[in-house]
């Protein structure tokens, strides 16, 4: 369960890191702004939910994570200079996957520190959603998170997911994986057909 759960993090601090790159590139950011972005999306919402959890901050205790983000940075960088294209769904996508794979680890985090699984839920949308709204806050752009189409509701979903896999006693990796499936088809579908949960009305009499 712990190298799964290693593994899980490690690609997720991997593909926000790519995600906070490809931003950088959209904002012409020199070197050092592509470092800033990349590490405040890759660990941004994992150092929140840790901080909130009383526990060791995760890039702090294992510095692999650090590393790993600064590797996966320079993957964008490496194949924008060869093909100089911003291929803006692919932050998108990246995005989508980098919410649904933190919102797992802040779940399974959450619920190794003996918390009920309403917190996980919430430890798992806070570990999802919070390193992108720190990107797009940075770079001023309206947060993904508070843009319309269903965002933090996806990593509710996937810890929904989550919590029925475990009364029904399935393995903890089966449970992350139904959950990660959820989230990710959840935003994917969102994107493609703007899913939202409209709470007011645009025309105003």
């Amino acid at each position: 369960m712990f190298d799964w759960f290693h593994w899980l993090n490690l690609a997720g601090v991997a593909v926000c890191a790519i995600s906070g790159t490809l931003m950088a590139y959209q904002k012409r950011m020199d070197g050092f702004g592509v470092v800033v972005l990349a590490s405040a999306t890759a660990i941004g919402g994992g150092t929140l939910r840790d901080v909130m959890l009383d526990v060791p901050v995760f890039w702090i205790a294992d510095t692999d994570y650090l590393y790993t983000t600064l590797i996966a940075a320079f993957i964008p960088i490496i194949w924008l200079r060869i093909s100089p294209r911003f291929p803006f769904h692919y932050l998108l996508i990246a995005d989508a996957f980098g919410l649904a794979l933190f919102n797992v680890v802040g779940i399974e985090k959450a619920l190794a520190n003996d918390t009920g699984m309403a917190v996980a839920v919430a430890m798992g949308t806070i570990t999802g959603v919070f390193g992108g709204l720190l990107r797009d806050v940075i770079c001023r752009e309206v947060p993904l998170v508070l843009n319309g189409e269903l965002y933090a509701m996806t990593c509710i979903a996937g810890g929904v997911v989550y919590g029925v896999g475990m009364q029904m006693e399935l393995a903890t990796q089966w449970c992350g994986i139904a959950a990660l499936v959820t989230t990710v088809l959840f935003r994917l579908g969102a994107m493609r057909w703007h899913w939202q949960l409209p709470v007011f009305y645009n025309d105003h009499h």
